[in-house]
């Protein structure tokens, strides 16, 4: 090895260490702990507690706040928040708020059991989801304006071992507590003291926010709102608009529903095709019904068209300025990154209780080897992109994805055996932390600083939006096709991924080459 080649390493190596990259670890672990608690962790709760399978992976829908984040990141980039702005800054004082109204969601969610209270388990799980991408927001800003590029890696590495931490928390740690408290039968009460104990594992974090110092380097549009009044506006705007697609939402189920009834029996789609369409055009009326109210609420002047100009629209013009033709590309990249590796996941805690395994073996072998399995991932995937290239990490983790989805197909028609589930488990994980750190640095290498929160969490929302909507599906696709085949499905769904990769790296070195 050249002594220039070993400098490289080292200086990879000592930027673990670095005091940002340690607090990110932390962060990382308060961003991690919720996510199981609405996705892996709460449908073997619900599934415990006799819910349908195509119901529980339903529920993999209150995580669309994160889909959904960049509609109120402008709030949380411009709004002051009173008694916390002025004390610990912008940043910090949102990731306060967020982080001490995501630990009281989690004692809402625990007082309501989902075989009496379904309804409210749901309202509970959307509320924690809303909390959580709040908390991503705030957190993804601070990574980036906290550290220059060429520490992105590093903080991104970080921020993803943390992250999988939170993860073993509230998905190994909490499927533990419930099964010792409760063993292999349903026991109400185990479950309400995990997620009240998953509440006080929020601590971390507030204690992380409360030494950690505000970025320097922050956006030179935070100040465009000026005065109560401008604030009060501009939230009740946001109010209004997020009612409008709850009205929509909530009275065009029976008509999307008539739809794909229609679409299935008249024009022979299959059903979870047909179900699929109309809940997407569900979703797009919903969003069309927001944008309208806030059209009207800019022509009655409650807002100034400005503030909306600045808040929203400058972001957006900002991207596809920089990145003229190369932006379509680079969106759908970012929107099917992650489809194999999500779709997969919501069904996955399921399959390992349908094919035989318990929750302590789920703890163990899903939750507490995955996680070293993807923190070592992490780990590798930062290192290697500081050494080789984000590009080429993002292609061999696109493959990795594919490869790993196969290995469940193949456990699918094995008998339950533990060794083998360690080892695909494993396997997945160590892709999955590699295959995150870079795209993670890809996101915050794409970002302008003068528009942080805002340009990321748009990216975040469109790296889940497609995937998650799928993911909701993946109990009846199971249901109608089998594990095996479903298996493979997710793992053909991240084909085009090496196509996109591939094209994205052509295009971004033929712009540095002009």
């Amino acid at each position: 090895m050249s002594a220039e080649s070993a400098g490289t390493w080292r200086s990879a190596f000592a930027a673990l260490m670095e005091r940002r990259a340690i607090a990110m670890l932390f962060l990382g672990f308060s961003a991690g702990l919720p996510l199981l608690l609405i996705f892996g962790t709460l449908s073997v709760w619900l599934r415990e507690a006799g819910v349908d399978r195509a119901t529980v992976t339903f529920f993999s829908w209150a995580a669309l706040g994160y889909s959904f984040k960049f509609v109120w990141a402008p709030l949380v980039d411009r709004l002051p928040i009173a008694g916390l702005t002025a004390r610990l800054g912008r940043r910090r004082g949102w990731l306060l708020l967020s982080q001490i109204a995501l630990a009281g969601a989690l004692l809402l969610t625990s007082a309501f059991d989902p075989q009496t209270s379904l309804t409210l388990t749901a309202a509970g799980a959307l509320i924690i989801g809303f909390c959580a991408a709040t908390q991503d927001i705030v957190i993804d800003a601070y990574r980036i304006e906290s550290a220059p590029p060429e520490l992105q890696s590093m903080l991104s590495s970080m921020y993803i071992a943390g992250y999988r931490i939170g993860m073993l928390v509230g998905g190994a740690g909490a499927l533990q507590l419930a099964s010792a408290w409760g063993g292999e039968a349903y026991v109400y009460s185990a479950w309400r003291g995990t997620y009240q104990m998953m509440a006080l594992a929020m601590l971390v974090g507030i204690i992380t926010t409360l030494c950690i110092p505000e970025p320097a380097h922050q956006d030179n549009h935070a100040d465009t709102l000026h005065g109560t009044r401008a604030y009060g506006l501009f939230v009740l705007t946001f109010a209004v608009c997020a009612a409008a697609f709850v009205v929509v939402f909530s009275a065009s189920g029976a008509s999307f529903k008539w739809l794909a009834s229609q679409l299935h029996e008249h024009h022979h789609l299959h059903r979870n095709i047909a179900g699929f369409l109309s809940e997407s055009g569900r979703l797009v009326a919903s969003v069309a019904g927001a944008g309208l109210a806030a059209w009207l609420c800019v022509q009655a002047k409650v807002v100034p068209a400005a503030h909306i100009r600045v808040t929203y629209i400058a972001p957006v013009a900002d991207f596809l300025e920089r990145h003229g033709r190369t932006a379509v590309v680079v969106l759908l990249l970012i929107g099917s990154y992650r489809i194999a590796d999500i779709v997969m996941g919501a069904i996955a805690n399921v399959f390992y209780l349908d094919a035989g395994y318990t929750k302590d073996q789920i703890a163990t072998y899903s939750k507490f080897w995955g996680l070293w399995a993807t923190i070592a991932g992490g780990f590798l995937g930062g290192i290697l992109s500081l050494r080789f290239g984000v590009y080429r990490i993002l292609f061999l983790g696109a493959v990795l994805a594919a490869v790993t989805n196969l290995l469940f197909a193949w456990l699918a028609m094995q008998e339950a055996d533990t060794v083998l589930l360690a080892g695909v488990i494993i396997a997945d994980n160590l892709s999955a932390g590699l295959a995150g750190a870079a795209f993670v640095a890809y996101l915050s290498s794409l970002t302008n600083v003068s528009f942080t929160a805002m340009q990321y969490a748009l990216f975040s929302s469109i790296m889940t939006l497609l995937p998650k909507l799928l993911a909701g599906y993946s109990g009846t696709m199971v249901d109608a096709m089998g594990y095996e085949r479903f298996f493979i499905l997710t793992a053909l769904l991240g084909l085009p991924v090496l196509l996109l990769t591939w094209l994205a790296a052509r295009l971004q070195r033929a712009r540095q080459n002009r």
